[in-house]
């Protein structure tokens, strides 16, 4: 990542919203932006294999679940943040992965300028290249400050997508039974 640049680019802004990037209150900021910058799009470099390649053999094709997986990330269309919940459901052929790395991918995907429904995808995908289950669902959740604080200005409005892989896919007795331990209905 390009600090430097940020911080021109945000004293151009900040002149450009005919503030002043002298004044005391200002003075840091490019450099905090840029740190900040670093810190929430950190994901760009990561690569969520990383964090799956650990798994662990298993005899069991019972479908694993973790749900309520917190996370902020950007909207790429307006930079502002989304933030919300990601639900994980997965059935394992023969080997599972430690329950804090998918908390980790979701991580990967969620710290970079995204759209949702790319990153649900892409944790879904993820999940399926490294783990190879029988399937995988993925079920996210979001509050888009870009609705919320701007244009429509509908605070609370939540955005959900679903995607689903393997035996998932078009099976609504799978994907009715996740949707039941997760405690909503379809």
């Amino acid at each position: 990542m390009d600090t430097d640049k940020i911080k021109r680019a945000v004293v151009m802004l900040l002149e450009a919203v005919g503030e002043d990037p002298e004044r005391e209150g200002l003075v840091e900021t490019p450099e905090r932006i840029a740190k900040m910058y670093e810190e929430i799009l950190g994901g760009m470099k990561e690569d969520a294999r990383e964090h799956l390649s650990k798994v662990f053999t298993v005899d069991s094709d019972e479908m694993v679940i973790e749900r309520d997986i917190q996370f902020y990330s950007m909207c790429e269309h307006h930079m502002l943040p989304f933030f919300g919940k990601v639900h994980i459901a997965y059935i394992p052929k023969g080997k599972v992965v430690g329950l804090s790395k998918l908390a980790r991918t979701v991580e990967v995907f969620a710290r970079r300028l995204q759209l949702q429904e790319r990153m649900t995808a892409q944790i879904a995908d993820a999940i399926m290249e490294q783990l190879e289950p029988a399937g995988v669902m993925v079920v996210c959740e979001a509050e888009h400050l870009c609705m919320t604080m701007r244009g429509v200005k509908k605070p609370g409005t939540r955005t959900v997508n679903v995607v689903t892989r393997g035996v998932f896919s078009g099976n609504e007795t799978l994907q009715n039974s996740f949707y039941n331990l997760l405690g909503c209905s379809r």
